[in-house]
């Protein structure tokens, strides 16, 4: 943990304590010359206490956390009692401009920690990251969204049991659900667990849409982690106890075709229970697909246009 009474040094700034900051960090040039850089707000109590990462447009189209972070700052809730806050409200700033989950090389952000100098643009945009942003911090939430026309409910992904004070952040956070989900190579969360940093992942919604309820509840999960972490006011309780899943499937389509769900994101489903159908689009046949096992819809297909081995609902099976 860095000393949380030195100033931080971050893009050849010092930041001290008591000070609020914002500065960009460069990230390259576009081909037209246009640079490239990250927007970085710097939060920093007088009193010591832990930092704590905060962001968003990790990959460029999943909107929702971009907008959490956004309104995070803009109303000033993320001002700390004690250490410090660090929000990122869109890191990939290339698929943001161009509606799209990776950067021009086509290359996943989130699959290229550590990153490298030399290497791919994402891997470049990932080692920036871990230079400038991941020694200042102790704890993070990385807000992410249902990629494609795949939805998800409001969600919390960590690995249960790896570490007790990651646990103990999914818990704070209390969203309606608590997904065990292992560790990714390449991904930020396993570069900061490497390092003795914890981090969690929140989902909801969908690529390129506003998801309301999940960037509200988003905010108030953001909330009562900073309480948890002795960092913010108390914050409002969650209105209802959150449901850990330890096993989760995604059902997969058996036939291509036109998809309709019959079902709706957060319902339980029994085994067995008809979720939808799939059918050519000439009227000839149509298919009804029953659930595997029982469960609840924590994600979803929207896309009614389907091809064999689409995923088209993502089951959590509750403790």
């Amino acid at each position: 943990m860095p000393d949380p009474a030195a100033p931080f040094y971050l893009n050849d700034l010092a930041i001290q304590p008591g000070e609020r900051v914002l500065t960009r960090l460069v990230i390259s040039k576009l081909p037209s010359g246009t640079v490239i850089d990250v927007p970085v707000h710097v939060l920093r109590a007088t009193a010591p206490g832990p930092t704590l990462l905060l962001m968003g447009g990790m990959h460029g189209d999943e909107v929702n956390g971009i907008e959490t972070i956004r309104r995070l700052v803009r109303r000033e809730l993320i001002t700390p009692l004690r250490g410090s806050v660090i929000a990122i409200p869109l890191l990939n700033i290339y698929g943001f401009l161009n509606f799209s989950r990776d950067v021009p090389d086509g290359k996943d952000v989130n699959r290229s920690f550590p990153g490298s100098p030399r290497g791919s643009l994402a891997s470049r945009v990932a080692h920036r990251f871990m230079r400038e942003i991941m020694p200042l911090i102790d704890y993070g939430i990385d807000f992410h969204t249902g990629g494609a026309a795949r939805a998800n409910y409001p969600q919390v992904r960590t690995q249960l049991g790896l570490d007790p004070e990651t646990d103990a952040l999914a818990r704070a956070f209390a969203a309606p659900f608590t997904l065990h989900a292992a560790l990714r190579e390449g991904s930020v969360r396993e570069a900061a667990h490497r390092l003795g940093k914890r981090i969690i992942v929140y989902e909801t919604g969908e690529s390129l849409r506003l998801d309301e309820p999940g960037i509200e509840t988003a905010l108030a999960g953001t909330l009562r982690v900073l309480h948890h972490l002795g960092m913010g006011p108390e914050a409002p309780p969650a209105s209802r106890a959150g449901i850990v899943c330890r096993r989760h499937t995604w059902v997969r389509a058996r036939f291509a075709g036109l998809f309709r769900a019959q079902v709706q994101l957060g319902q339980f489903v029994e085994k067995g229970q008809i979720y939808g159908t799939v059918a050519d689009p000439y009227g000839q046949q149509a298919v009804r697909l029953e659930t595997p096992v029982s469960g609840y819809v924590i994600g979803l297909n929207y896309m009614p246009v389907v091809n064999q081995g689409d995923a088209l609902l993502h089951i959590g099976v509750p403790e």
